[in-house]
């Protein structure tokens, strides 16, 4: 049935329905769930809650347990994934992380945080993903490309295990399937270890179905990438040079075909629209402060950048990549958490200053 349903519709277009029912199951968390990068890190620095840090936990662990279980039924393969199938870069991960943690933190939201308002009818959300985009597409293939390859240079030595679970495997001698799994019920139960967590079925709902959102785009892709005839990339949901992708295509069309990336960015903005309404949200906003409108056109230029030396945002490192347990996660997510940090520190203590 799929197999007829691929011939009719194409590759491409495959994945890219692939990334768009993934896409609004994303959009609808972010606007009925608050699955939110940024939300998560304020609520646990500044209000003690930590629920909604929890839910990535429970993504992660979700996706985590659903990869393992895929690869046990032969229907993925992790090891053909950008994160494992590629040499780490240590501190392409630190700074990347830190420069996307401290973008959004200065933007107010990350790629993914912008789109989803976006569907909510704040045109501010436009402006990040716009410079966002532009910002990523310099650094990856534009005039900054050459300093990046310079200052990261890509090893092409034969790549060896980029995995956790990979990587205690041939320690053992057992299969990365059982650490995989173990990990993800591990980070299940870490999840879970709060009463106020369990106490919110509305947030163990929402991380569940980003967790599913993340796997169905590595099964789609996977599937299409084996059963279809032309070379599509294995993938799963990011936001970075993705938004830059859409935005390509969007000028290009005519001589163009879709792709997983704008299914994905299509998606969350189908989601996040219809999130909205049901919450009775939508509504047009636009920044009425030239200082706001400053701080998210520099966070939005610095994130594009970050996330592209870190190959990835917080979703694409902070899930698609813990997914199929890339050592670059964990260290990326850090960086992120840290950046943002320092980034929500230094807004309040200039708003302290400015009231002062």
């Amino acid at each position: 049935m799929f197999e007829d349903l691929l011939d009719r519709i194409g590759d491409a277009n495959a994945v890219a329905l692939v990334g768009l029912v993934g896409g609004i199951l994303l959009g609808l968390a972010a606007r009925i769930g608050r699955f939110c990068t940024l939300g998560a890190i304020e609520d646990q620095l500044y209000a003690a809650d930590t629920r909604r840090l929890r839910m990535w936990a429970l993504a992660i662990g979700t996706s985590v347990i659903g990869v393992a279980l895929a690869r046990a039924g032969g229907l993925f393969d992790p090891l053909e994934t950008l994160y494992l199938n590629r040499v780490w870069t240590p501190l392409g991960s630190i700074a990347g992380g830190l420069m996307f943690g401290y973008g959004m933190a200065i933007a107010g939201n990350c790629g993914y945080g912008a789109l989803s308002r976006l569907g909510g009818g704040d045109l501010r959300g436009f402006i990040i993903v716009l410079v966002m985009g532009l910002s990523a597409y310099a650094v990856l293939s534009g005039p900054l490309a050459r300093l990046r390859i310079w200052l990261l240079p890509v090893d092409d030595a034969a790549v060896r295990s980029q995995g956790f679970a990979e990587s205690l495997a041939g320690a053992t001698g057992l299969s990365p399937v059982f650490f995989a799994l173990v990990l993800g019920v591990a980070l299940l139960a870490l999840a879970l270890s709060s009463r106020d967590m369990l106490r919110s079925p509305r947030h163990i709902l929402w991380g569940v179905v980003v967790g599913l959102a993340i796997l169905s785009g590595w099964i789609g892709t996977y599937f299409v990438a084996h059963t279809g005839f032309d070379a599509e990339r294995i993938t799963s949901h990011t936001f970075s040079q993705p938004l830059g992708d859409t935005i390509f295509w969007l000028m290009t069309a005519s001589g163009n075909t879709l792709s997983f990336s704008v299914g994905s960015v299509v998606g969350v903005l189908v989601g996040a629209f219809a999130g909205s309404l049901f919450k009775g949200h939508f509504r047009w906003e636009a920044c009425e402060d030239p200082r706001e409108l400053k701080r998210q056109i520099i966070g939005a230029a610095i994130m594009g950048p970050g996330a592209v030396l870190a190959v990835g945002c917080s979703v694409g490192q902070g899930i698609s990549a813990f997914s199929v347990l890339a050592w670059s996660a964990p260290v990326t997510f850090a960086a992120i958490y840290a950046g943002a940090a320092l980034g929500l520190k230094q807004l309040i203590s200039g708003f302290h200053t400015a009231r002062g």
